[in-house]
């Protein structure tokens, strides 16, 4: 497949080009880093990074990973502590080659798993997360066997394809991982209680992908103060319910220290 140029500029990190948005915004208050989805991009965030800046007046950072949008691709397959590898290597050298220390880091379902293992493990001012994975829970399962058929039978490699540079390698490199018999026994829980900084977890009432258990686990296990939102939807709240879900990250940020 030939390699697509990437419409934003591009960042080295270790080793690989990744393609980045930088909205600017004050720099005396913490910048805002957004980690997106299994399959997403930056530009599946359909804007609502830049909405979230302009209401703010925070500066908003979001970013391709290795294998998608217009990033380059991996060079290996990726293994079950891919999202654990993406929050101790990538995430914290993008902030300090973007200076932009203790962020605060929102993140969508894989992203925002990132997110809770990047506060666990890094000084953040805080962290708001979307439809979080912390374990490995059989609907979930369910639900990227039934993108696996959307993708080998239906539409979804045609619409992944406007999106990512390799679509089959962007969608395999999530689906293979999640499905493989290693990740079965994945979980994150232990590590929830490193977390210290304010946490914001938004979670739609009806998400193929994944259950309330995820974010109140991290409010029962976070030593820091959660406060959890549920929303009328599934498993995009900011493009479900953008509305309702800008307000209540806008509301997080406006109490941030």
């Amino acid at each position: 497949m030939p390699s697509l140029p990437s419409p934003l500029p591009l960042l080295e990190l270790g080793g690989h080009r990744v393609e980045y948005d930088d909205v600017p915004g004050d720099p005396g208050r913490a910048a805002l880093l957004f980690l997106h989805e299994g399959l997403g991009s930056v530009g599946l965030w359909r804007g609502f990074h830049r909405r979230i800046a302009e209401a703010s007046g925070r500066r908003a950072v979001a970013y391709s990973r290795v294998g998608h949008g217009f990033s380059d691709l991996p060079t290996a397959r990726r293994g079950p502590s891919f999202m654990s590898d993406e929050a101790s290597g990538p995430v914290p050298a993008l902030c300090s080659a973007l200076r932009m220390p203790r962020p605060v880091i929102v993140g969508h379902s894989d992203g925002a798993t990132i997110a809770l293992l990047a506060a666990a493990r890094h000084d953040v001012t805080g962290v708001a997360v979307m439809a979080p994975h912390v374990f490995t829970e059989p609907v979930g399962l369910d639900g990227i066997a039934a993108a696996r058929d959307a993708f080998t039978d239906g539409t979804l490699r045609a619409r992944m394809a406007r999106h990512h540079r390799d679509p089959d390698v962007t969608f395999r490199s999530w689906n293979d991982v999640w499905l493989s018999p290693e990740f079965r026994d994945w979980d994150i829980r232990p590590e929830l209680a490193a977390i210290t900084a304010p946490v914001l977890g938004i979670q739609g009432d009806d998400d193929p992908y994944g259950t309330a258990a995820h974010v109140e686990a991290v409010r029962d296990r976070a030593c820091g103060p959660v406060r959890l939102v549920e929303l009328s939807c599934g498993h995009s709240p900011h493009l479900e319910r953008p509305d309702q879900t800008a307000g209540a990250l806008l509301d997080f940020l406006s109490g941030l220290p």
